[in-house]
């Protein structure tokens, strides 16, 4: 693959470069209605290209075991699940033993929470954000009712859509035992300077546990970089199947008292994954790993046991990825912009942000814009996206918003189709 060269060149729309990828999803082969599909919804999923597919499908027919015993399927499988840690470890800046799997986010982060919560007690303070995913909201606020701690909650900026950063100096205090905080707005594209704030909480005395669930599709994480205790993502947000991680410092990943079975695995990171694990979903997870390391192509070579290369590879697809959301997501704000009716929500083009953004369109609610594009093809997702207080704080409660998303697989054709159908919505018939 090319698509890092084709970056360097200002090409990134190529139409040969970007049909290398689309080739690998037959997801992209559908149509509806007589309309090829275009996927928008990539904030709220991914598609997922046919290496993972055949990833998840080679371990269940031929390596289908669970862990820890004496014959070679069993072997096989721990084999996996630990060449699946050395890829998130990768693919973090961490070690294996940092990385522990789950069902999701938000299951592991209720897990985590409850862990931590043993040690806290009232008096004890957390502090989230409304700009933050209810998902890394409530297993803190649940601590509330389950160990007396008190939630205090960062404000937002509704104007563009950013953390009010005086509010976050404000409360974070010696008090404070966690601060829970978004690497990047699953509504708005914002993306949070995690590391300035990591700095703050840490002066405090408080652990940092990071939502890069949204951000993870857009740029190569590095916990180093980023000092952050607790960090989790969900692979169905880029490019693979419904499966959680979690990275945890060690010392901290052997100390917390999770919820666990008696006598289950007692060491990191084991020790956080209750029960039988989604094997095949892991397994599948670190092939999307490897599939966004492929697509930095022949420049950075992806070498089997090669973990050096791999974290380089990633480096270069993210950079190429991250030049061409930026164009496709300036061509969509500045059209949208100029569209009668359009309000646009969240960070301008040109901050740091994602390749997402969220609209609204006066007069008309955003269940019907939805579904007349979807009719057109063109797949989006409206609502709150259990980014609740975001959406309330913006006054969209009743309705919501037009959500759009770019993935590695959007083309600039199918941004215009979007921008044709959001321009002539005024006269479309809905059936």
């Amino acid at each position: 693959m090319t698509l890092t060269l084709a970056a360097e060149h200002g090409a990134m729309d190529d139409a040969a470069h970007v049909d290398q990828i689309r080739r690998q999803f037959p997801a992209l082969e559908r149509v509806h209605d007589g309309h090829p599909v275009a996927y928008f919804d990539g904030p709220g999923g991914t598609q997922v290209p046919r290496s993972v597919v055949a990833a998840m499908e080679e371990y269940l027919y031929h390596h289908n075991a669970n862990t820890h015993w004496q014959y070679p399927t069993s072997e096989e499988t721990d084999a996996l699940l630990l060449a699946a840690r050395e890829t998130f470890a990768d693919f973090f800046n961490a070690s294996a033993d940092e990385i522990a799997f789950g069902q999701n986010m938000t299951t592991l982060t209720f897990h985590l929470a409850r862990g931590l919560g043993r040690e806290w007690k009232a008096g004890d303070e957390i502090v989230v954000t409304e700009l933050d995913h209810h998902g890394n909201v409530a297993p803190w606020r649940a601590l509330a009712t389950e160990r007396g701690v008190t939630v205090r909650t960062v404000k937002m900026n509704t104007g563009d859509g950013r953390l009010d950063w005086r509010d976050l100096e404000r409360l974070l205090g010696p008090k404070t035992r966690l601060l829970a905080i978004g690497a990047a707005s699953n509504a708005l594209g914002t993306i949070t300077d995690v590391r300035g704030a990591a700095e703050l909480a840490h002066a405090a005395g408080a652990l940092v546990f990071v939502d890069a669930v949204h951000l993870a599709p857009h740029e190569l994480i590095d916990v180093q970089a980023l000092d952050c205790d607790f960090l989790a993502c969900s692979a169905y947000k880029f490019y693979g199947p419904h499966v959680g991680i979690l990275y945890g410092k060690r010392a901290l990943l052997e100390r917390v008292d999770v919820p666990r079975l008696d006598p289950a695995p007692n060491t990191s990171p084991e020790r956080l994954e209750t029960g039988t694990q989604n094997h095949e979903g892991i397994v599948g997870a670190a092939a999307a790993v490897d599939f966004l390391a492929s697509l930095a192509g022949d420049r950075s070579p992806l070498v089997s046991g090669d973990r050096s290369a791999r974290r380089a590879a990633l480096g270069l697809t993210f950079e190429a990825l991250r030049r061409r959301g930026a164009v496709l997501l300036a061509r969509l704000w500045s059209a949208l912009s100029e569209i009668d009716g359009v309000t646009l929500y969240g960070p301008r083009p040109g901050t740091p942000r994602t390749p997402t953004l969220a609209f609204t369109l006066r007069g008309h609610k955003t269940d019907d814009i939805a579904r007349t594009l979807a009719r057109r093809g063109l797949f989006v997702s409206n609502g709150d996206f259990y980014a609740a207080t975001v959406i309330e704080r913006l006054g969209q409660s009743a309705d919501g918003v037009v959500r759009v998303g770019c993935s590695c697989y959007t083309t600039s054709d199918e941004v215009e189709r979007l921008l044709n159908a959001v321009h002539s919505y005024q006269s479309i018939v809905i059936r």
